[in-house]
């Protein structure tokens, strides 16, 4: 069965929310993928290369940032059931809550990736050095505030573009008037 427009709506906000969630870790991973120096030519990463990032990436709590990423999926899927039944409400939350668990271990392909992303981006002694920072107290603080600055930049930018579009519009409807189009 199509989504209605409200199922649509709230699937995006949905989605929106997890994604949001799970954005703050991967803007901070594009960030210093983009920051690093050309990335290795090797594709296979060392042992020791792998052992660094992963430890990088819990470290940095990046893992713990796509968490509710599996919960999202399930809970998007019982979503679009309840919308076309809300009386399988029941069985769907017993369903969502087993899936959530025997998905759970798949959670680790995500922060196997990352860590892989991280070993062929740097060197096993580059992850070690960000790793020491990350241990140290300006580290440690980095990653306490990040969270909080990249919410905050994120609505600041929102706004920005909302107040831009706001602009935008008006000088479009100003240029199309001159061209005779009533609006």
């Amino acid at each position: 069965m199509p989504y209605g427009s409200g199922q649509m709506e709230l699937t995006m906000r949905i989605a929106m929310q997890v994604l949001k969630r799970a954005a703050r870790p991967a803007l901070f991973v594009a960030a210093l993928t983009m920051l690093a120096p050309a990335a290795q030519a090797e594709n296979k990463p060392s042992p020791g290369a792998l052992a660094a990032a992963h430890e990088l990436v819990t470290v940095m709590g990046a893992s713990n940032a796509f968490n509710p990423l599996i919960a999202g999926v399930v809970e998007n899927a019982k979503l679009l059931y309840l919308q076309q039944n809300p009386a399988l409400s029941k069985d769907l939350n017993e369903i969502a809550a087993k899936m959530r668990t025997d998905l759970a271990p798949r959670f680790s392909e995500l922060a196997n990736e990352v860590a892989r992303l991280y070993a062929t981006q740097f060197s096993e002694q580059e992850l070690k050095a960000i790793l020491a920072f990350y241990k140290s107290p300006v580290g440690h603080k980095l990653l306490t505030q990040q969270p909080q600055i990249v919410d905050r930049s994120m609505k600041f930018a929102q706004d920005w573009a909302n107040k831009l579009s706001e602009t935008v519009i008006a000088k479009m409807r100003v240029e199309l008037k001159k061209r005779g189009h009533q609006l």
